[in-house]
């Protein structure tokens, strides 16, 4: 196994220096581009480019060539080992229907042994007769006795021989498997570089050159085609990028404008071979310290292991767990029912609120867009019933995604009704939800003096241009990144968040701007920094990346500097709010004395309604 995985490190290093060597080559292209002084040399190059691409287009198909004979390799492998595994089924029937008869004869010899026959008088050699026939029958049945168990010696070896070739097949195919997942993985990087080479040159280019420029044009549709042609093509596909992910969210983004389609398109499959090459490497050892974890208690190891991202099928489990730690002074049986009750008594004021926002809640997730889906329900049912359960908040737009995703994950109402009661109430500060949404406004001070402490270049660059953060991150507070990240990551966090605290969202905000820190910093313009930071946050797809910056390169972190700088922002935006209301109630009872102003020739409303 050791030998496994240095064999596919060394071969990810050897992946990455020829993506070194490729980007080197672009940038020479790119400054010989620029350093052509005629628009002929240029031509040149980009025909140079384009010969290139179809070199990169011929290597694709080749190992596509190679993928296909690998799969329909594993194909009959797997005919094979299902016809091997048919066969030693029918043996051990056979064997387990020959055991039950050696069973049901020992039976009747025994019975006969303890319980013989009485024998009702007759002649007196009858007996003698009698005794000898049954003497005759029970040697017989000795004998088929002795057969069976011989065959029975037989049939254990041969099953344990078919055992043997059984192994030896998918352990083969195990092998097989792994080298399928590698090419496919080396298959999507070498996609996504020949697509971004195509935006390049498609930059570059400009409106110069239309015969180029239609050319690039084709070749994109071509790239951006290329999933459906092969998905109809391959008999049998190892993992595809399928459509939505196993969460409901869509896995390419549904942009209109096609340079938006291919950067989707790029991300998508950069996603598919992260999750490719990391999956031997990092999730299944990970996997095996979750199963192997026993039962959930607090510990700097259930810490660790919850930052490094809980898997699919503990995630549930460990959420309610999670939960309960949070709710377990709230929490009462029946609770949830009875608020359900209350509400089919009488409406609650934030009802039309709520039935406005379910048909905004995650637009891109199938399972809140099929009209048969049972989610919307669901999710109506719990924010109606936490509007009666904290009737101070009643209901904010945002509650309806932390909703959401808790069942999405959770899939019962009422376990995701006590994850949203276990967020609002205990995890996140006092008023982060209500109509002034103080806490949300601290948090986002205290963020941005976070960034100018641990990312001051950064902040140097955004005040340059007058670029607010808060606009982009007061979202990914106020619904814990829901909108912003894809499932894969987002789920991650709240595996943390749910444990930690506010804290995580935190160390998180200040890691993706770490993550995204030098792209920002090549833009030079404040309305392409705007744009580029609408959809920032869907590029990230290296999760252990992400989690590294934020539990490592963000320390120290401590609880308590968070906690001063909450109590000294908080101070201040509340003298900030008093003075407003000090100023409106001045200009109210200023105009109150003054009394209306009336325009000379004019008439008040009331004037006129005495009047008629």
């Amino acid at each position: 196994m050791l030998t496994k995985e240095l064999k596919s490190q060394k071969e990810l290093v050897r992946i990455l220096h020829k993506a070194l060597e490729a980007a080197q080559q672009e940038k020479r292209a790119s400054s010989a581009y620029l350093a052509a002084a005629e628009d002929k040399d240029r031509l040149e190059l980009v025909r140079h480019k384009v010969r290139q691409i179809a070199e990169l287009g011929r290597r694709v198909e080749a190992l596509e060539q190679e993928r296909e004979s690998l799969l329909q390799t594993a194909g009959l492998q797997e005919q094979q080992v299902q016809e091997l595994r048919r066969h030693v089924q029918l043996l051990m029937d056979k064997n387990q229907a020959k055991q039950q008869v050696i069973c049901k004869l020992s039976e009747k010899v025994t019975q006969d042994f303890t319980h013989p026959p009485i024998q009702p008088p007759g002649p007196p050699g009858a007996a003698n007769r009698d005794f000898l026939s049954q003497q005759e029958k029970m040697e017989h049945l000795k004998d088929d006795m002795e057969a069976y168990r011989t065959q029975n010696r037989f049939l254990n070896s041969e099953i344990h021989q078919v055992t043997k070739i059984w192994r030896r097949v998918a352990e083969k195919e195990r092998a097989l498997l792994m080298k399928c997942a590698y090419l496919q993985a080396k298959n999507c990087q070498v996609e996504s570089k020949y697509l971004a080479g195509l935006r390049r040159l498609q930059e570059a280019l400009g409106g110069e050159a239309t015969e180029c420029s239609e050319l690039l044009k084709q070749l994109i549709q071509e790239a951006l085609q290329w999933e459906a042609g092969e998905a109809s093509a391959d008999g049998v596909e190892l993992s595809p990028i399928s459509e939505y992910d196993e969460y409901g969210f869509l896995t390419v983004p549904n942009y209109e404008m096609e340079d938006l389609k291919l950067l989707a398109k790029i991300q998508a499959l950069e996603v598919h071979s992260h999750h490719l090459l990391a999956h031997e490497a990092v999730e299944q050892p990970l996997r095996e310290r979750w199963a192997a974890l026993g039962d959930l208690a607090p510990s700097v190891e259930l810490k660790q292991l919850l930052r490094a991202g809980v898997p699919r099928e503990h995630r549930p489990r460990v959420w309610r767990w999670l939960i309960h730690l949070r709710v377990q002074h709230l929490r009462s049986p029946g609770r949830y029912q009875e608020l359900l009750n209350r509400g089919q008594v009488r409406e609650h004021p934030a009802t039309r609120q709520i039935e406005l926002d379910l048909n905004r809640t995650f637009p891109n997730n199938k399972h809140f867009t099929c009209p048969t889906s049972s989610f919307p329900d669901k999710l109506r049912r719990v924010l109606l019933a936490f509007s009666w359960q904290n009737p101070t908040i009643g209901y904010c737009q945002g509650l309806n995604r932390l909703a959401a995703i808790a069942l999405l994950v959770l899939e019962e109402e009422e376990s995701a009704f006590w994850c949203l009661v276990a967020i609002v109430e205990t995890i996140m500060p006092a008023d982060y939800y209500s109509k002034t949404l103080m806490s949300s406004q601290v948090d986002q001070r205290v963020l941005q003096d976070l960034l100018l402490e641990k990312l001051p270049r950064l902040m140097a660059h955004l005040g340059q241009h007058h670029v607010d953060l808060s606009f982009i991150t007061f979202n990914w507070f106020l619904v814990v990144f829901a909108d912003s990240l894809i499932s894969n990551i987002l789920l991650r966090v709240w595996d943390a968040f749910l444990y930690e605290g506010t804290k995580v969202v935190f160390r998180y905000a200040l890691a993706i701007f770490k993550y995204n820190e030098e792209a920002i910093l090549r833009l030079q313009d404040g309305l392409e920094i705007y744009q580029y930071l609408r959809f920032f946050t869907k590029t990230i797809c290296n999760s252990q990346k992400l989690m590294n910056i934020a539990f490592n390169d963000m320390n120290p972190f401590p609880m308590k500097q968070l906690q001063q700088l909450r109590m000294a922002h908080r101070e201040r935006l509340q003298a900030e709010l008093h003075e407003l209301e000090q100023l409106k109630a001045e200009y109210l009872e200023t105009r109150n004395s003054q009394g209306p102003a009336v325009p000379e020739g004019c008439t008040s409303e009331d004037e006129g309604e005495g009047d008629a």
